[in-house]
């Protein structure tokens, strides 16, 4: 395997009976950064992620990891890798502390280096105050950074974090971003997936799309948001109920087609020529639809989603492959 490749996997499968949850994967994950994984409900991230990790058996295809063959060299490969799973892997009757304490004594630790460590991981994650506090106690955002210190006691080479943000709050998602942060500064090849496009727009510096078991595009956000369209046009109506109105005005002013959001006042068109686009906010004034927000720019991430895979950007989580 090239040495600038952290995983290179092969035309991946894995079957579960009949079903097919990975078929054909390829990936070349390089060494260093964060590289992000997206797909809709049963795409098979995580059980791609659980054949890397040499958690499932392999059932075609090939994968190394750091060099190393992970049906081969499945000792060496667990050796140098850490994993954080969707749920957290912690006992939550012990402290903070006792957990790490734990954990570090299972990897061979000293009584000595183990309390060393465990103090140098709970400050590190800002859990110091919540130290000799039972598990069972904490809030979402401090069990997953506990999660994630205890997947690093011995730092590795590579960690795979399976939705590491699910359920957290805006203060706590920003907390475990600065930890995947200071990962890869610390020079740890992170390979991330996520049900938040907008986790993997402010961290992944590669991005696969996965979907049917299948990897469907690769590339920067920015070269997957080119794919789509150069132009998203974002426009909220200030009344909900003429939002229709709006959408049938600019489907005729633009010639394409206007998306409803979610949100009951927005829509969306992809679109290249600004001219139209220039002709669009005069005619929503002469039929009398006031605008909140009227912007021109990159499409999302979501869009990019939605163009890829027919199903909208909230249908992420999987919990089974």
């Amino acid at each position: 395997m090239p040495t600038d490749l952290a995983i290179d996997t092969q035309g991946l499968v894995k079957r579960f009976g009949k079903t097919v949850a990975v078929d054909g994967v390829d990936l070349a994950v390089p060494r260093g950064g964060v590289y992000g994984v997206l797909g809709p409900n049963g795409a098979g991230k995580t059980t791609t992620i659980r054949m890397l990790a040499t958690l499932l058996d392999i059932d075609g295809g090939s994968a190394r990891v750091l060099g190393h063959d992970v049906v081969r060299e499945s000792d060496t490969v667990r050796s140098k890798v850490a994993l954080t799973g969707q749920f957290a892997s912690l006992d939550e009757d012990l402290t903070g502390t006792e957990n790490l304490v734990l954990l570090s004594r299972l990897y061979g630790f000293s009584r000595g280096a183990a309390r060393s460590r465990s103090e140098q991981l709970l400050t590190a994650f800002d859990l110091t105050d919540a130290a000799d506090r039972q598990v069972k106690n904490f809030s979402g955002g401090m069990r997953r950074r506990l999660d994630i210190a205890a997947s690093i006691i011995v730092t590795p080479e590579l960690i795979f974090l399976d939705e590491p943000t699910t359920g957290l709050d805006p203060r706590s998602r920003n907390q475990v971003w600065e930890i995947v942060r200071a990962l890869v500064a610390g020079g740890t090849t992170v390979l991330l997936t996520t049900q938040y496009l907008d986790e993997a727009d402010q961290l992944a510096d590669r991005v696969a799309v996965i979907d049917h078991g299948r990897v469907i595009a690769e590339g920067t956000t920015g070269e997957l948001k080119a794919s789509v369209g150069s132009g998203a046009l974002h426009v909220r109506v200030a009344d909900p109920a003429r939002r229709e109105d709006a959408r049938v005005l600019l489907t005729t002013v633009l010639g394409v087609e206007v998306t409803a959001e979610t949100d009951p006042a927005a829509l969306t068109a992809r679109i290249d020529d600004s001219e139209r686009v220039a002709r669009a906010l005069p005619a929503l004034n002469e039929a009398g639809i006031a605008v909140t927000t009227f912007a021109l720019g990159q499409p999302s991430l979501d869009e990019v989603f939605l163009a890829l895979t027919g199903r909208p950007a909230d249908d992420l989580e999987e919990t089974t492959a």
